[in-house]
């Protein structure tokens, strides 16, 4: 039989209680049990999809990282933007979403449009800077990812188009 599931706040540490008299103990000496139904909406947004923040800075005091879930409305896709310096790994829980980037053909060429179609089970890694879109074709059902982050909080730079661009260090 498996244990009872914790209660928030309670983490791995039940012999520091969470009572009102007792000293709170810090962010980083303990586990941090997120719900689902916990996750945070107050994050940065592109049009056409909410992220929720489950791991950041606010959430839990995280330096390092972010980590949440992203959902794509049935028939719709994300605006064009980035994630500046952080890298992004995405691993898809459910739905088909694809993600759409520019091959950059060469200097001076606009490069070519390239979409890469999912299912559940993959991953996707967005390096630094990449311009890119989510897209969700499906008429009837949301596609729901969960997305880490190399940054403490969730970085999107909307764009007016997708277009090649070089980080700041001419990568």
């Amino acid at each position: 039989m498996s244990e009872p599931l914790t209660t928030p706040g309670e983490g791995f540490h039940p012999h520091l209680p969470d009572a009102p008299n007792s000293p709170a103990a810090p962010l980083r000496s303990r586990l941090h049990h997120i719900r689902a139904d916990g996750l945070d909406g107050d994050t940065a947004q592109s049009g056409g999809m909410r992220r929720f923040a489950a791991v950041s800075g606010n959430t839990v005091g995280s330096e390092k990282l972010w980590m949440g879930q992203t959902h794509v409305a049935p028939s719709t896709s994300s605006s064009d933007h980035h994630h500046g310096e952080s890298e992004t790994a995405i691993y898809v829980v459910s739905g088909h979403p694809e993600f759409v980037f520019l091959d950059a053909a060469g200097e001076g060429e606009e490069g070519e449009e390239v979409r890469l179609r999912t299912s559940p089970g993959d991953y996707i890694f967005v390096p630094p800077y990449v311009p890119h879109r989510e897209e969700n074709p499906d008429p009837s059902d949301e596609a729901v990812v969960v997305i880490a982050r190399s940054t403490q909080e969730a970085i999107v730079v909307n764009l007016p188009k997708l277009y090649a661009l070089s980080d700041p260090d001419g990568r």
